[in-house]
C-alpha cells in the first residue's frame, strides 16, 4: 500500500507547487486582488474548484506563497552563512544568494512588495517573524566587517541593499530594458557589496 500512496503523494505535492508557482505569476501581473480562482485554476491548468484539494481558498494559497517563499530564504541564507568561515566570503556568498533569488523569482519579490496586507493575520505575522530572523542573518555578518557599528545600523545596510537587489529585475522589465542575467548577476553584487562595505 506504502508504494501505491507515494506517486499519489508525490504527484500531489507537485500539482500544489504548480498552483504556487502559477500563483507567483499570477499576483504579480493583475494583483492579488484582481485573480479570481478561476484564473488561477488556468494558469495552472486545473479547473478553478480543484484549487480547493490543495489550499482553502486564494488567501491560503497567497500564505502558503508567502510563507514558503519566506522560509526558503532563512533556510538558504543560514545555510550559505554558516559554510564560509572567512567573513568577507560570508558576506559575499549572502549577496551572491540574494541576487540569484531576486533574478529567478522576480515575481514573488514583486507579490511581497504588494500585497503582503492581503495575508492572513497569522501568515503576515509567520512572514514577519522570518523575515526579521533572515536580516538578523545578515546583521550577523556584518558585525564582523563592522565592529563599531550598532545592530540597527547594520540591519539598516541589509535592509537597504535588499531594496537595491529586489527592486532591479522589475524595474529593468518595466522599461523594456533586457541586461543579460550573467552581466545583471556580476553588477548587482559589485553594487551590493560596496553598498554594504561603505565607511560609515
Amino acid at each position: 500500500m506504502g508504494e501505491a500512496a507515494s506517486p499519489r503523494i508525490q504527484a500531489k505535492a507537485e500539482r500544489r507547487r504548480a498552483i504556487l508557482d502559477a500563483a507567483a505569476g499570477l499576483f504579480s501581473a493583475q494583483g492579488y486582488a484582481g485573480a479570481s480562482l478561476e484564473d488561477l485554476g488556468a494558469a495552472a491548468g486545473v479547473s478553478g474548484p480543484a484549487i480547493y484539494r490543495h489550499f482553502p481558498g486564494k488567501q491560503a494559497v497567497l500564505g502558503a506563497l508567502l510563507v514558503g517563499v519566506s522560509e526558503e530564504l532563512l533556510a538558504g541564507g543560514r545555510r550559505v552563512a554558516g559554510a564560509e568561515h572567512d567573513d568577507a566570503a560570508r558576506l559575499g556568498a549572502l549577496v551572491a544568494f540574494h541576487v540569484d533569488f531576486a533574478l529567478t523569482r522576480p515575481d514573488v519579490i514583486r507579490v511581497q512588495d504588494r500585497d503582503l496586507a492581503s495575508l492572513a493575520e497569522g501568515d503576515r505575522e509567520r512572514v514577519r517573524s522570518l523575515q526579521l530572523s533572515y536580516v538578523d542573518v545578515w546583521r550577523a555578518a556584518l558585525a564582523p566587517l563592522h565592529p563599531d557599528e550598532d545592530p540597527a545600523r547594520l540591519r539598516m545596510r541589509a535592509l537597504a541593499v535588499f531594496g537595491l537587489i529586489n527592486s532591479t529585475p522589475h524595474s529593468v522589465r518595466r522599461h523594456g530594458g533586457r541586461v543579460p542575467a550573467s552581466s545583471a548577476r556580476r553588477l548587482l553584487e559589485a553594487m551590493a557589496t560596496a553598498a554594504l562595505n561603505a565607511p560609515a
